[in-house]
C-alpha cells in the first residue's frame, strides 16, 4: 500500500486504459438474492452445483479454470502430459525442444528444455474488457513456467499471444516477472491485466485460449506441475458509486491471524522499499496461516532473526515481481499461496458484499483490493492509491470486519469498517484522487485462497461466487 495519496504504478497503468467517466453513476451489479435469501441465506447447494442461471447472467464476471484430468487432456500438447491423482496436473513428459532465455533482470542467458500445453478456446459468458490469468503450480529448483493468453475480439480478429507471467516459486533460476510493452493497438497488458484500450468503442474479448510453457534444466527429469490455471474475464461498468446492499449472512468472524506490514518498514528495501508497501503479501500470509500453511525454520533462515513475523518477509520476497518492482502482482500472490500444501489460490472479481458474506459464512476469508481518500473510510486513518486487506467477517449489523495490515502493530490489525463505505470503495471503478483527478478503482478484485479439497459447504459457497 502507498500510505500517501500518490498514484501507484498499477493505478497509473489502469488509468491509462480506462474510459473516462465524467459525472453520474452507472447501475451496479444486479442483485441476485431474494429478500429472504438476504436475511437467511439460500438453501445449501449440492457440492459442485452451478448457481442459478439468473445469477450467472447478472454477474459481469466469467471465471473459468482448468483443474481436472479431463481438463488437461482436452488441451493440445507438445511434450506435456496430464497426470491423474487426487490433484491432477500437467507435467513435462518429453521436451519439445530447447531454447535460450536471457533473464532481463540479471542479464544471464541459460538454456532450457521446454514443453507446451495449449488449452481449448473458452467462450466468455461475459464479453470482457479485462482478463486476468492466475495459476497454481509446483516448480522445483531448476524449473519454471510461462503463462500466455490469446483473445478473440468481437469482430473475429485475434490478439497476439500475450505473456501473462514468467514465474517460479523460487528466485534462483529466473527472476519472476511480468512483461511490459505488450500491445496490438487495441488491447494492452498492464502488469497482470489484459485490458482493452478503448472499451467505449464497444469492442470486447469474446473468447480466449491459454498456453503454458514448462521449462527445466537440460538433461534432467525435473518438471513443473501445474494444478490449476484460470482466467477471470469481466465487463464491470464504469461507476463512481454502487447501490447499497442489505446485510445478509452477518455475525460471523473468522479466526484469521493478524499481521502488520508497518512493523516491517525499512526491512529488505530491495522488495518494493520494505514493509510499508507489503499489504498484499502480508494479507496473503494471514490467510495462508489461517488454512494451516507454515514455514520451517530452514525456509526462514535467510531472514534477519531480529525481525518479528519473518514469514511476512518471506511472502514479500517470493511474491515480488521484478518488472513491476513490487509485491502487488495479483496472480503472483495467488501462486505463492498455492505453494503451500493443499492450498489453492485464484484471482477474480466479486459482485457484492453479499458474495463476501457467503464466503465468510462458509469459513472462507477473502482479500479485497481498494483505493480511497482518508475521508472515505472511517477509522482507517490513511488514504491510498491501492491497498489489500483481508475480510474475515461481518458484525451483527452488517459492517465489515477486516484484518487491515496498515496498522502500527499486530494487535491493531483488526478493524471494523462501515459497510456502506467499504462497499463503495471496493466495488467502484472510478474515483477522485486527492488532486481531484479521475482515476480508476479495482471494481471488486479479490484473491481467494481455499483448500485443495474444500468441504461441500465451501464448494457451494465458491460456486455461488463463480469459482470452481
Amino acid at each position: 500500500m502507498s500510505r500517501a495519496e500518490q498514484p501507484s504504478r498499477r493505478t497509473l497503468l489502469a488509468a491509462a486504459v480506462a474510459a473516462a467517466a465524467v459525472g453520474g453513476t452507472v447501475p451496479a451489479f444486479t442483485a441476485t438474492a431474494t429478500a429472504a435469501e438476504r436475511t437467511t441465506g439460500p438453501a445449501p447447494s449440492p457440492a459442485g452445483a452451478a448457481p442459478p442461471a439468473a445469477a450467472e447472467a447478472a454477474r459481469p464476471v466469467d471465471y473459468r479454470a482448468w483443474t481436472t484430468y479431463t481438463d488437461w487432456r482436452a488441451g493440445t500438447t507438445r511434450g506435456t502430459r496430464a497426470v491423474a491423482g487426487t490433484r491432477p496436473g500437467l507435467e513435462i513428459a518429453a521436451p519439445a525442444g530447447t531454447t535460450d532465455y536471457t533473464d532481463p533482470h540479471t542479464g544471464t542467458t541459460a538454456r532450457w528444455e521446454y514443453a507446451t500445453w495449449t488449452g481449448p478456446a473458452h467462450r466468455l459468458a461475459v464479453p470482457a474488457t479485462e482478463a486476468i490469468a492466475s495459476w497454481n503450480a509446483h516448480t522445483p529448483a531448476g524449473t519454471w513456467l510461462q503463462t500466455e493468453l490469446r483473445g478473440t475480439y468481437s469482430d473475429g480478429t485475434n490478439t497476439p499471444w500475450y505473456v501473462m507471467g514468467r514465474w517460479a516459486a523460487g528466485d534462483e533460476d529466473i527472476k519472476r516477472t511480468s512483461v511490459d510493452g505488450q500491445s496490438d493497438g487495441r488491447s494492452s497488458v498492464w502488469t497482470d491485466t489484459l485490458a482493452l484500450d478503448a472499451p467505449a468503442s464497444g469492442l470486447r474479448l469474446v473468447s480466449y485460449r491459454l498456453r503454458l510453457t514448462l521449462y527445466r534444466r537440460p538433461g534432467t527429469r525435473l518438471t513443473p506441475t501445474v494444478r490449476r490455471i484460470g482466467v477471470m474475464g469481466s465487463d464491470v461498468p464504469d461507476r463512481f458509486t454502487v447501490p447499497a446492499s442489505a446485510p445478509g449472512r452477518t455475525g460471523t468472524e473468522l479466526a484469521v491471524p493478524r499481521y502488520s506490514q508497518e512493523i516491517h518498514t525499512g526491512q529488505y528495501p530491495q522488495y518494493d522499499n520494505g514493509g510499508e508497501a507489503w499489504c498484499s503479501p502480508t494479507s496473503s500470509q494471514m490467510i495462508i496461516e489461517y488454512w494451516g500453511g507454515r514455514l520451517s525454520q530452514q525456509q526462514l533462515s535467510w531472514v534477519d532473526p531480529s525481525y518479528p513475523d519473518p514469514q511476512v518477509c518471506n511472502a514479500a520476497r517470493y511474491t515480488y515481481d521484478y518488472q513491476y518492482a513490487g509485491c502487488g502482482n495479483w496472480p503472483f500472490n495467488a501462486a505463492y499461496a498455492a505453494t503451500f500444501k493443499d492450498l489453492q489460490g485464484v484471482v477474480t472479481r466479486l459482485a457484492s458484499l453479499t458474495d463476501l458474506e457467503t464466503l465468510t459464512a462458509a469459513g472462507i476469508p477473502a482479500m479485497t483490493s481498494q483505493s480511497f481518500l482518508k475521508t472515505e473510510l472511517t477509522g482507517a486513518g490513511y488514504g491510498t492509491s491501492g491497498h489489500l486487506m483481508t475480510v474475515i467477517g461481518f458484525t451483527a449489523d452488517g459492517d465489515v470486519i477486516a484484518n487491515d495490515p496498515a496498522a502500527p502493530d499486530d494487535t491493531a490489525v483488526r478493524r471494523v469498517y462501515r459497510r456502506r463505505e467499504f462497499e463503495n470503495i471496493w466495488l467502484r471503478t472510478k474515483r477522485y484522487n486527492a488532486s481531484g483527478a479521475v482515476v480508476s478503482g479495482t471494481g471488486g478484485v479479490c484473491y481467494l485462497y481455499f483448500p485443495a479439497h474444500p468441504t461441500p459447504r465451501q464448494t457451494a459457497a465458491l460456486a455461488a461466487v463463480g469459482v470452481r
